[in-house]
């Protein structure tokens, strides 16, 4: 199902399931392009519908260049979705929008435009009005009944509950997302595009994530670790119609994604925003209002103020007190080890002293805090948090005891008999 025979610049990608009212709006916008449909192509990637969404599709191939891709249901598999229709897909630029969101006219146009300017290859966040899961833009549905996109962006776009749900960071950064120091969490696939040869080195979506939530900023993380600059897009907006949201299922899912994400990138930055999504659980409780960004310059703070504190002495004390074979886990393990330590899971927040360490299968390492390691439950006997933790443990303590009991049978250290020490804190 396809049509055109000039090579189209971008590629428009909708992963759909059961979903044909909302993708047949997605596509009515999309034919009301200003773009030539010698420009962009559409891809449908369907997966697994059951309703009329294949006939929705077939309804529009007099309007657009349509390309469809149909696999079986075997559960939520939205990231194998999209990246099936990425290789069906002919343009160098690859954009990504849900069935339901509505790109405004200079959709095709504003994306292009944005990779086209100087510079390094870039990922481009689309800005994406109504798009509030947790908050929906009151009385929007209806507004929608009777006014177009433009219409609707025109008369109501500088009102905050109509606005995109990142509209006060962007604004904090002046909409120029080198100066966040997060973009890649910002790269949502509502509205989003990217170079096809840079969505493809670095592998496309991950197909591990099998529920809602991650799966886009996971590629943005590895997108922006690969080196592509991220920059907003007001040019290429769109709008996200209202629809049903399993909010509860959904925010379990985020969770439960967030900790695969943790999984393939064991660092701080990850055990931070695992620590966010997971703040309203009965143990770890948490009603500061923060986020990983206003974290991270703590985390970085307390490098520095760790960096020379030498624990080898406590690591010592450990080694002459443990019977032999007791399994181990340091947080905070510094950059040198006692001679005859161990062997041991060792994990330290500073990534220039974890790199000292000798590679020694006896003593893997980890760049971790300690809030969230990979090791499985009961992973080990005896979990040690050495005085390296000082500076983050008024904040994280709660968190770091709670993983070391997780990991751990028994939980020492200097910190957990000492007066609350002095830390440094992000508020």
């Amino acid at each position: 199902m396809s049509s055109g025979a000039a090579t189209p610049m971008i590629s428009v990608i909708i992963p759909t399931y059961n979903r044909s009212r909302l993708l047949r709006s997605t596509l009515t916008a999309l034919a009301d392009q200003h773009a030539s449909t010698d420009v962009f192509e559409v891809v449908v990637a369907d997966d697994g519908s059951t309703d009329d969404t294949r006939q929705t599709v077939e309804d529009f191939t007099d309007r657009l260049r349509l390309r469809y891709h149909f696999q079986e249901d075997l559960g939520f598999r939205a990231g194998a979705a999209r990246n099936a229709g990425a290789r069906l897909a002919r343009g160098a630029i690859l954009a990504f929008v849900d069935s339901g969101i509505l790109p405004g006219p200079d959709f095709v146009t504003g994306h292009l435009a944005a990779h086209r300017e100087p510079g390094p290859a870039r990922a481009v966040v689309g800005y994406t009005y109504g798009f509030r899961p947790e908050h929906p833009t009151p009385g929007l549905e209806e507004i929608l009944r009777t006014h177009t996109p433009e219409e609707v962006v025109r008369d109501y776009g500088a009102v905050p509950a109509f606005q995109d749900s990142r509209h006060s960071l962007f604004a904090t950064a002046r909409f120029y997302l080198a100066r966040t120091a997060l973009p890649w969490q910002l790269f949502w696939t509502c509205n989003c595009s990217v170079p096809a040869a840079e969505f493809w080195a670095v592998g496309g979506f991950d197909e591990d994530f099998r529920s809602w939530g991650a799966e886009d900023t996971e590629l943005g993380f590895r997108l922006y670790r690969h080196g592509l600059s991220f920059e907003v897009s007001r040019e290429g907006w769109a709008v996200d119609s209202p629809h049903p949201r399993r909010s509860d299922p959904d925010l379990s899912d985020n969770r439960s994604n967030m900790l695969t994400f943790l999984h393939k990138h064991p660092e701080p930055v990850l055990e931070l925003l695992w620590a966010w999504y997971s703040k309203h659980l009965p143990q770890l409780e948490d009603t500061r209002d923060w986020h990983v960004r206003l974290e991270l310059p703590a985390v970085r703070r307390a490098v520095n103020r760790a960096r020379s504190l030498d624990v080898t002495a406590e690591l010592a004390h450990l080694r002459d007190t443990l019977p032999p074979g007791t399994r181990v886990a340091v947080f905070g393990c510094g950059g040198e080890l006692p001679a005859g330590f161990p062997p041991a899971d060792l994990f330290d927040y500073d990534e220039t002293l974890r790199q000292r360490l000798p590679t020694d299968p006896a003593h893997p390492t980890h760049h971790a805090i300690g809030i969230r390691t990979v090791l499985p439950d009961a992973a080990v006997d005896v979990v040690l948090i050495t005085s390296r933790l000082t500076p983050l443990w008024r904040r994280w303590r709660t968190h770091i005891l709670a993983e070391a009991h997780r990991i751990g049978r028994s939980v020492r250290g200097p910190l957990l008999e000492a007066a609350e020490p002095a830390s440094d804190t992000a508020g």
